[in-house]
């Protein structure tokens, strides 16, 4: 499902995982919206996520998360 966000731009809940999640993604932890600001591969397929607010997250191989995304227009 893809709806208009902010100045336009088109934004879409998909579900990530340690090899899709890209940066620019928001992902809520605890009940709070977080940005993805950098990734860093880490052994046997994990990502370690940086957040704008400086807060860090572990994905393993086998997580799976709803992110907001937004859509790049060509």
């Amino acid at each position: 499902m893809s709806e208009r966000g902010p100045r336009g731009a088109l934004v879409s809940n998909v579900e990530i995982t340690s090899t899709t999640v890209q940066r620019g993604d928001i992902i809520q932890v605890g009940g709070r919206a977080c940005r993805v600001s950098d990734l860093f591969q880490l052994p046997h397929g994990a990502k370690q996520l940086l957040f704008e607010s400086g807060e860090l997250l572990i994905m393993h191989t086998r997580t799976q998360l709803v992110a907001v995304r937004m859509l790049r227009r060509r």
